[in-house]
């Protein structure tokens, strides 16, 4: 999706690290995909601010005092509202070479060490940015076909009655309202 993304498909991105200078950097790198940058400076932060909004993506520090990344992305992944929600950790290239096997383990869904690449952190993020904007539609296209579903089931009841009542049924009214059903059905959605 493009970076002209309309109000309702644009996309916030979580940030958390307890340093000024590594959200400083994500959001130089970010702040081109035009999208909405949250910051969270602990674990205990970025839970609250999961809680209150929707998030396409968190970027998360492994390292940071209190809540460290694991245990926080541990929180994310048990509720409910939040478990589905994409998880990219950072950590320094000097971190245990465990680190990303237990980062993986947490349920997260990449692995950068820092310094990172932008190109390569701004590339992944466009493509969970993408996959967040997909899931949506399907959401609303499954909530269009539902609502279109529950239409004709109400629609062919109404003509079931009709037919089962005790004046005859209009003919003309009843083929009218069975090519408006079969246009219905016919759209696909169906």
């Amino acid at each position: 999706m493009s970076a002209e993304a309309t109000t309702e498909e644009r996309a916030s991105i979580l940030l958390v690290d307890d340093m000024e200078d590594n959200l400083v950097a994500l959001e130089a790198v970010l702040g081109s995909l035009n999208e909405p940058l949250v910051r969270a400076r602990s674990g205990e932060e970025a839970m609250k601010a999961l809680l209150r909004q929707q998030f396409a993506l968190v970027l998360l520090d492994v390292r940071m005092p209190g809540m460290d990344g694991f245990e926080t992305a541990a929180n994310i992944k048990r509720l409910d509202q939040t478990k589905d929600v994409p998880i990219i950790f950072l950590t320094g290239a000097e971190d245990d070479s465990g680190y990303a096997f237990r980062g993986y383990a947490t349920g997260a869904a990449d692995y950068l060490t820092k310094p990172f690449d932008p190109w390569v952190l701004r590339a992944k993020v466009t493509v969970f940015l993408d996959l967040h904007r997909k899931n949506l539609q399907l959401e609303r296209l499954l909530a269009q076909d539902q609502a279109d579903q529950s239409e004709v089931s109400g629609r062919l009841a109404a003509l079931e009655a009709e037919l089962e009542g005790e004046t005859p049924p209009d003919l003309a009214a009843l083929r009218a309202e069975v090519r408006e059903l079969r246009r219905l059905v016919s759209r696909g959605r169906l």
